[in-house]
């Protein structure tokens, strides 16, 4: 009975958190194709580029959330400040300096869209609250489907895959890390900083 009760007070705040952040995801994007199916984005970072295409259908309020932070430029000049050999690379949250970039609108948390943490699959990093996520990314070096959702506990949202570039990705996963800034380990010791996020025609 206590789970029970636990999932209804989870699926309430759910859809709390929705109908607050019903306003934003109604808004005009400022680009016409925002909410195409499988929108596509280059990001150019200082160790190369990678192409996603996000799931919109799947995983609508995230993939409008970050597509705003994209065109407003939000991400340049934000570091990969988290890197886990064949686990994930993790950035969008700092700056070279180690500044941290946040938004005050938080996501309804949009796990179990069916698409799950696997290898080149994008998602939004969290706090232990499960619908923390605002700006900061995740993607997986490796099959990490223990962060999908389960009965009972909620999972982290893929909303994207990575499609061109995975050698990239993989180059920054084999960064040598150690402390930085305001982290005591993970951290890159040379900067991978993101230079510019694009969206770019299929």
């Amino acid at each position: 009975m206590r789970r029970v009760n636990s999932l209804v007070a989870s699926a309430a705040l759910c859809f709390a958190s929705l109908a607050a952040f019903g306003a934003l995801a109604q808004e005009p994007a400022g680009n016409e194709q925002a909410m195409e199916p499988f929108p596509r984005v280059r990001i150019e970072t200082t160790a190369g580029a990678f192409t996603l295409e996000l799931f919109a259908l799947e995983a609508p309020l995230t993939v409008t959330q970050f597509l705003r932070l994209a065109a407003s430029r939000f991400y340049e000049g934000a570091i990969f400040h988290r890197v886990v050999k064949d686990f994930v690379i993790q950035g969008g949250g700092f700056s070279v300096d180690f500044q941290e970039r946040a938004v005050e609108q938080a996501l309804p948390n949009e796990s179990g869209n069916g698409r799950s943490n696997v290898r080149g699959a994008i998602a939004m990093a969290r706090t232990g609250d499960p619908h923390s996520a605002k700006n900061q990314f995740y993607i997986n070096l490796s099959d990490n489907v223990a962060l999908d959702p389960r009965p009972g506990r909620w999972g982290y949202a893929v909303f994207g895959q990575v499609v061109g570039g995975m050698d990239v990705v993989d180059d920054i996963g084999n960064r040598a890390t150690g402390p930085g800034g305001r982290f005591d380990r993970d951290v890159p010791a040379a900067p991978v900083i993101i230079e510019r996020v694009l969206r770019v025609n299929q």
